[in-house]
C-alpha cells in the first residue's frame, strides 16, 4: 500500500492544457463515433447532419487552440513531443484539409455506406495521428503517430465497400503501407542500436560523440538505419521509386479521401522527414543529402513524365503529387532555415491548389458518371464557369505560372537550392515544371475548348461488386448511396452542391490571393524556420 501511494505521489506530471489539441481531436473522434450509432436506422437523416457538424466543430476547436499557443513553443510528454511553430502550422493545415474533406463528403457515398460516425471518427483520428507525427522528437512517438494516421486511412480508402475499386484501393494501401511501416521501424531500430538514443537530439549527440561525424561509412548499422528510415518515409510521401501505389490508390479511393490524402498525408510525411533529417541526423548531412538529392531529381522526372499519358484526373493528380513531393524534398536536402521556410511555404501552397482541383472533380462527379475522367471536364467552362475557373487556377498554380502561390513556392525552393549549392537540382526542378505544362495545360484546354459530350451510363463508371445491393449499408445509408457517383434515386444527375462549389472557389481564390500577396504565408513559414534556428547551427 505504501509503494502504491508513493507511486501515485511521484507519478509523471501531465500538462493537459498542452495536450488539448490532441485531446480535442481524440475526444471528438470518440464523440462522433457515438453520435453515429444513436437513434437507430430511423435517425439516419439527423445523423447525416449532426455528425459532420460535430466533426467540423472539433477541427475548428483544434485550430483555435493551436492559434492561441502559436508563440509559446513547448516540449511535452517527457520530451517526446515538441509543439513549436512548424508543428502548429502543419496541424492547422491538417485540420483545414479535414474540414474540406468533410464538406466534400456531405453528399458522397462513402459516409453513407461506411456509416457517418465511423467515417468521420476515422478522419479525426487520422488528423490526430498527423499532429502527433509532426510534433514527434522521439522515434517511439514518431512511429506511433505514423501508424495512427495510416490505419484510419486504410479503412477510409475502402469505405465505399460496394465498389470494387474502393476495396482494391484500401487493400493496396494496406499492403504497401504495412511494408513502409515495417521498413521504417526496422530503420529506426538500427539507428537506436548505433547511437543508443531514441530522442532526436540524443541521436544527433550520439552520432557526434560516437565519432561518426566523419561519415556514415564509419558505422554500417547507422548507414543501413538511415537508408531504411528514408525508404519508410518515401513510401508515405510518394517519393520515387516507392510511389507505384499512389495512382492506383488515388483512383480507387473516394474522391474526398483522395483529396485529404494528397494534401495532409504528404504534408505530414514531409514534415516529419524535415524534422528527422534536419535534427536527428543533421551531423552527417554531407552523407545523406547527395543521395536524397538524387532521389528528389528522379521523383520530379518520374512524376511529371508519368502524368503526361493519364486521362483519369485522379491518376493524373497522383503522378503530379509524386512530382510535387520531389519539389518539396528539395527544401529538406538544403538543411538551412531558408530551406525549411521554402518547404513549409510550398506545403501551404500545395494545400490550396490541390484542394481546389479535387473539389472540382467532386462537383463534376455529382453531375456526371465520368466526373473523374478528362472527358467529364469537357464543356465545364460553358456549364459552370465558377468550377472551370477554379480548376484553371489550380492547374496554373501547380505548373508554377506567375500570379499564383505555386509560382512563389517554386521560386522559394529554387532560391533555397541555389543558396545551398544544389543548383543542378534547381535546374531539374525547372525542367520538371516545363514538362508539367504538357498535362496541366491539357486539362485547361479540355475545360474551355472541348465541347461537352453526353454523360455515359452508370455502368461505365467502374466495376461494381457482384454483392452490391445484397449487403446492408453499415450506417443505414440511403438507397442512392450505392449508386454510381452523382446518380440519384430517379436516375437523374444531381447538380453540384453549394458546399463543394464553395470549397473549390475559396481555395482557388486563396491560390491567387496569396500568389499576389504572399507576405502572410512568408510570415508563417519564417516562424516555422525559426523553430529550427537553435538546431541547425
Amino acid at each position: 500500500m505504501t509503494l502504491l501511494a508513493a507511486a501515485h505521489l511521484h507519478g509523471p506530471h501531465i500538462d493537459y492544457a498542452s495536450l488539448m489539441p490532441f485531446l480535442i481531436l481524440g475526444g471528438g473522434g470518440m464523440i462522433v463515433l457515438l453520435l453515429g450509432i444513436l437513434g437507430g436506422a430511423s435517425a439516419e437523416p439527423v445523423r447525416a447532419r449532426i455528425v459532420p457538424f460535430a466533426t467540423v466543430l472539433a477541427l475548428v476547436a483544434s485550430i483555435v487552440i493551436e492559434i492561441t499557443r502559436f508563440t509559446h513553443p513547448m516540449t511535452i510528454i517527457a520530451g517526446a513531443l515538441r509543439v513549436d511553430q512548424m508543428a502548429i502550422i502543419l496541424d492547422i493545415l491538417f485540420a483545414a484539409a479535414g474540414i474540406a474533406c468533410v464538406l466534400l463528403s456531405l453528399r458522397g457515398r462513402a459516409s453513407n455506406t461506411a456509416g457517418h460516425g465511423e467515417y468521420h471518427a476515422l478522419l479525426l483520428f487520422s488528423v490526430m495521428g498527423m499532429a502527433v507525427l509532426v510534433s514527434a522528437v522521439d522515434t517511439v512517438t514518431l512511429f506511433l503517430g505514423f501508424e495512427l494516421l495510416s490505419i484510419p486511412l486504410y479503412v477510409l480508402c475502402a469505405s465505399e465497400f460496394f465498389r470494387e475499386g474502393s476495396l482494391e484501393s484500401g487493400l493496396k494501401y494496406l499492403v504497401i503501407g504495412s511494408v513502409g511501416s515495417a521498413t521504417l521501424l526496422y530503420g529506426l531500430a538500427l539507428i537506436y542500436g548505433a547511437t543508443g538514443h531514441t530522442d532526436f537530439s540524443g541521436i544527433a549527440n550520439g552520432i557526434v560523440n560516437g565519432e561518426l561525424g566523419n561519415g556514415l561509412m564509419g558505422d554500417p548499422m547507422l548507414l543501413t538505419g538511415v537508408g531504411l528510415t528514408l525508404v519508410g518515409f518515401a513510401f508515405k510521401a510518394s517519393i520515387a521509386p516507392f510511389h507505384q501505389w499512389t495512382p492506383d490508390v488515388y483512383e480507387g479511393a473516394p474522391t474526398p479521401i483522395t483529396a485529404f490524402m494528397a494534401v495532409a498525408t504528404k504534408a505530414a510525411a514531409l514534415g516529419v522527414l524535415l524534422r528527422f533529417f534536419d535534427v536527428a541526423v543533421l551531423p552527417i548531412q554531407n552523407d545523406w543529402a547527395p543521395a536524397m538529392a538524387t532521389i528528389a531529381a528522379i521523383t520530379i522526372i518520374v512524376g511529371n513524365v508519368g502524368a503526361l499519358s493519364q486521362s483519369n484526373l485522379k491518376r493524373l493528380l497522383g503522378y503530379s503529387g509524386v512530382a510535387q513531393a520531389g519539389y518539396v524534398l528539395a527544401g529538406v536536402i538544403v538543411g538551412t532555415q531558408l530551406g525549411i521556410d521554402a518547404t513549409i511555404f510550398y506545403l501551404i501552397a500545395y494545400l490550396l491548389m490541390n484542394m481546389a482541383a479535387f473539389a472540382v472533380i467532386v462537383a463534376v462527379q455529382n453531375e456526371r458518371a465520368d466526373g473523374d475522367e478528362m472527358s467529364g471536364l469537357a464543356g465545364l467552362g460553358a456549364r459552370s464557369p465558377w468550377l472551370a475557373w477554379a480548376m484553371t487556377i489550380a492547374m496554373l498554380s501547380l505548373s508554377g505560372i506567375p500570379g499564383t502561390v505555386g509560382f512563389i513556392g517554386k521560386l522559394q525552393l529554387i532560391h533555397a537550392l541555389v543558396d545551398g549549392a544544389y543548383t543542378w537540382l534547381a535546374i531539374v526542378l525547372v525542367i520538371g515544371s516545363m514538362i508539367s505544362l504538357g498535362y496541366y495545360l491539357r486539362v485547361i484546354a479540355v475545360v474551355w475548348m472541348r465541347a461537352e459530350s453526353p454523360s455515359p451510363g452508370p455502368g461505365m463508371l467502374g466495376r461494381m461488386m457482384p454483392l452490391r445491393g445484397r449487403l446492408p449499408a453499415m450506417g443505414g445509408g440511403a438507397p442512392e448511396a450505392d449508386a454510381p457517383g452523382g446518380v440519384g434515386p430517379d436516375g437523374g444527375w444531381s447538380l453540384p452542391s453549394a458546399e463543394v462549389v464553395a470549397v473549390a472557389v475559396l481555395f482557388a481564390a486563396a491560390t491567387v490571393g496569396f500568389g499576389i500577396f504572399p507576405s502572410v504565408v512568408f510570415h508563417l513559414a519564417d516562424h516555422a524556420g525559426r523553430a529550427f534556428t537553435g538546431l541547425l547551427g
